[in-house]
C-alpha cells in the first residue's frame, strides 16, 4: 500500500485526495450529492470508487465515514489503498470504495449526520416500535445539559460517576451508547425514521449487489479500544455462519452479541443490516474499530459536541474549539498513529481479497 499519506485536514481535503488516487487508480467514479453544505459551504457527497471487472461476482466494500468524524482515517486508508491499485490489472474480486457515507458529519466534525442521528443506530425495522432504552432517559439531561458551563460539567461528572457506582462500567456504556429513540438532542441518537445516507446505502447495496455471489464489507471506524489497535468487530452472533467465515478470514475476531467487543450490543447497526439489504448475496462484514484516547474523553467530546449542536451556535467561533476536541478524541494526527493504524486495514483488505479469490 502507498506511502507518504497522511491525515486530511477537512472533508474538502479528504474529496479531493480520494478523488485524485481514484482517477490514478483508473478507477470507475460516481458521486451522489447531499442536499446540506459543509462547514466550509462546500457541496458535500457520497463518492464511490470501483477498481476490478464491472462484471465481477465477488466484490469486496471498503467504507469510510459512516460516523462522520471517524472518516478522516477511513479517507486516508482508502486513498492509500487506491494509490497501491494505480497500473495493476483489473483483474479478481472487484474493490468497491464508498468515501464518506456521512458526509455531513464528515464536514462538520461530528460523528452523527445532519438530524444528530447516529447512522449505526438508524437501521432498525421501521415497521416496529423503535427499541426502548428507559434508563437513558433517566441520563438525558445528565448527557446533553442545558450549557457547557465549567460547573455543569462538573456537576453532571459526578451525576455519572455515581450512575457508574451504581451499575457498573458494562451496564452504563450499554445504556449510554447502545442507542436511545427517544431523546432528539441526545448522544447515540437513532432517529425516527431512515435517514438520508441510510437510504442511499439501501438503494446502493440493493443495485451494486443484485448479481453478486459474494462480498465483504470493511467498515472503517476510530474511538474505541487501545491507541492504533484495530479490533475486528463483528455484528454476527458467534454462533453464527457468517461468525465462522469472519474468524477463518481474519482470526481474531470479538462479537457485539457477547461482550466480547469494545463497544456495546447496537440497535440499528448497519453491517448486521446488510444482509437484508442484499439478500441474493453472502455478505460478510467487519468493523475495523481504531482506539485513540480514554472513553471518558471521547464520550466528553461527544457531549460538548451535542451540547453545542442542541444549545449553541455552530458557526460561531467558539465552536471550533469543540471541533478541535471531537477530532482529538477519534483521531491522532501524529503521523505515528496512521502507520501504527495501516497494517491493520492492509491485512484485512488482503485476507478478503484471498478469501473471495
Amino acid at each position: 500500500m502507498a506511502d507518504g499519506v497522511s491525515l486530511p485536514r477537512s472533508y474538502r481535503e479528504a474529496r479531493e485526495d480520494f478523488l485524485l488516487a481514484a482517477t490514478t487508480a483508473a478507477a470507475r467514479l460516481r458521486s451522489v450529492e447531499h442536499p446540506l453544505k459543509g462547514l466550509e459551504g462546500e457541496d458535500l457527497f457520497v463518492d464511490v470508487a470501483e477498481v476490478g471487472p464491472e462484471d465481477a461476482t465477488e466484490v469486496v466494500l471498503v467504507v469510510s465515514g459512516t460516523h462522520g468524524v471517524e472518516g478522516y482515517l477511513g479517507s486516508a486508508l482508502q486513498r492509500a489503498h487506491l494509490e497501491s491499485l494505480a497500473g495493476v490489472a483489473a483483474d479478481g474480486p472487484a474493490i468497491v470504495f464508498i468515501h464518506a457515507l456521512n458526509p455531513y458529519g464528515f464536514s462538520w466534525v461530528r460523528r452523527v449526520n445532519e438530524d444528530n442521528v447516529d447512522l449505526n443506530r438508524n437501521f432498525i425495522d421501521w415497521a416496529e416500535p423503535a427499541p426502548a432504552n428507559r434508563e437513558y432517559g433517566e441520563l438525558a439531561a445528565t448527557l446533553v445539559p442545558g450549557d457547557w458551563s465549567a460547573e455543569t460539567q462538573e456537576r453532571t461528572l459526578i451525576e455519572m460517576a455515581a450512575k457508574l457506582e451504581e451499575v457498573g462500567i458494562d451496564r452504563l456504556q450499554q445504556i449510554v451508547s447502545g442507542g436511545q429513540y427517544d431523546h432528539p438532542a441526545g448522544v447515540f441518537y437513532g432517529g425516527t425514521e431512515p435517514v438520508w445516507s441510510n437510504r442511499w446505502l439501501q438503494a446502493f447495496l440493493g443495485e451494486r449487489l443484485a448479481f453478486v455471489r459474494r462480498a465483504a464489507i470493511i467498515d472503517l471506524h476510530t474511538g474505541l479500544g487501545p491507541w492504533g489497535h484495530g479490533e475486528l468487530i463483528s455484528s454476527e452472533p458467534p454462533d453464527s455462519a457468517a461468525h465462522a467465515r469472519q474468524a477463518d478470514w481474519w482470526g481474531d475476531v470479538t462479537s457485539l452479541h457477547d461482550g466480547s467487543s469494545v463497544s456495546a450490543l447496537l440497535s440499528g447497526d448497519w453491517l448486521a443490516a446488510a444482509p437484508e439489504l442484499a439478500p441474493a448475496t453472502e455478505i460478510t462484514g467487519i468493523a475495523i474499530e481504531y482506539g485513540t484516547v480514554d472513553s471518558i474523553t471521547v464520550l466528553q467530546s461527544l457531549r460538548a459536541d451535542a451540547v453545542l449542536h442542541a444549545n449553541g451556535d455552530p458557526t460561531s467561533p467558539e465552536a471550533e474549539a469543540v471541533r478541535t476536541q471531537v477530532r482529538a478524541a477519534f483521531l491522532d494526527d501524529d503521523p505515528s498513529w496512521l502507520a501504527t493504524c495501516t497494517p491493520r486495514y492492509r491485512g484485512v483488505a488482503e485476507a478478503a481479497l484471498a478469501a473471495l479469490s
